[in-house]
């Protein structure tokens, strides 16, 4: 029996009903909400990352959406140190926080503590940008596929500072980046129960491009390019926002632009799920299965 508060973390991939789910249960236990979309910090994207409606961030407290900007400097350790410093302020309220979002390694970073890496040489990281300034994303890409393809299968690919980061690591130490992740867990001063979403994956792919379709109507394309001066910084590296870039320099029409980000956002929700399916603690649900959700949580609570 433990006296620990309780974090309810809802994870799963895009579309796939995360922020529906976070604010019914936000509601039924009086719970606030902590963002683990690292998407959605940013106050200049709105309509690229899904972020919910005013509507919906208004239904129920909610922390770390909207607090950046896309010129802010924002790392994973800076997300635990600040989401820590939230729930300790949370629990002495209330025995229940949410934790929600797609971001793995943020969701990771908050349940059980960062990952120890070495240091690195910064030779290294020179000659990674370097060749990502003079070659693009695509040769850091296949390196890291060649050198480490279980950490491939899960980084976001289109992020190349994710890319760079996990090479220097390999070339610094002749380990995978693999190797010194996940090493020990911390212990946290409350529980945690995690909760899955997911569905058949031509339902997904069938949610992504409907939203996607949805976002385009309420003039993502246009969001792109109002953001388009700052296409190089690190908050912008993402899918949703890439593919139109390539389309406003010229690389391809807008008709590829659009096929590109059904294809990538579909490519993205593949890479969640293989980082979510690893964490045998996750319990999966469909999307639709809310009454066994309650009861999983209510049962939770009663042990606890």
């Amino acid at each position: 029996m433990s006296e620990k508060p309780l974090l309810i973390v809802v994870v799963g991939p895009t579309a796939v009903g995360k922020t529906t789910l976070s604010i019914q249960l936000a509601q039924q236990f009086k719970a606030e909400i902590i963002s683990a979309d690292s998407r959605q910090f940013y106050r200049e994207m709105n309509i690229g990352t899904a972020k919910p409606t005013q509507e919906e961030l208004s239904s129920a407290p909610h922390h770390l959406v909207n607090h950046l900007s896309i010129h802010d400097d924002y790392s994973v350790g800076q997300f635990e140190k600040e989401a820590s410093v939230l729930l300790d302020q949370i629990f002495k309220k209330q025995r229940i926080a949410i934790l929600v979002g797609g971001s793995g390694l943020y969701v990771d970073a908050l349940c059980h503590g960062l990952d120890e890496f070495p240091s690195i040489d910064i030779k290294f990281r020179e000659e990674l940008n370097l060749l990502f300034k003079e070659e693009g994303i695509l040769p850091l890409q296949e390196q890291l596929a060649e050198k480490d393809p279980d950490y491939y299968q899960v980084v976001d690919q289109q992020n190349p500072q994710r890319l760079i980061r996990a090479l220097e690591v390999i070339m610094s130490t002749g380990k995978t980046f693999t190797s010194f992740r996940k090493r020990k867990k911390i212990e946290r001063p409350y529980d945690v129960l995690k909760i899955g979403l997911r569905a058949e994956r031509e339902e997904i792919y069938d949610r992504i491009n409907q939203r996607m379709d949805l976002m385009i109507d309420q003039g993502l394309f246009e969001e792109a390019e109002s953001l388009f001066a700052y296409r190089e910084l690190n908050a912008l590296q993402t899918v949703g926002y890439q593919e139109i870039f390539g389309y406003l320099e010229g690389e391809y029409d807008k008709e590829e632009a659009i096929r590109l980000l059904k294809r990538n956002s579909r490519r993205y929700a593949k890479r969640q799920l293989t980082w979510f399916n690893r964490d045998d603690s996750i319990h999966w649900f469909e999307p639709s299965d809310t009454e066994e959700i309650l009861s999983l949580i209510e049962q939770k609570i009663k042990s606890v």
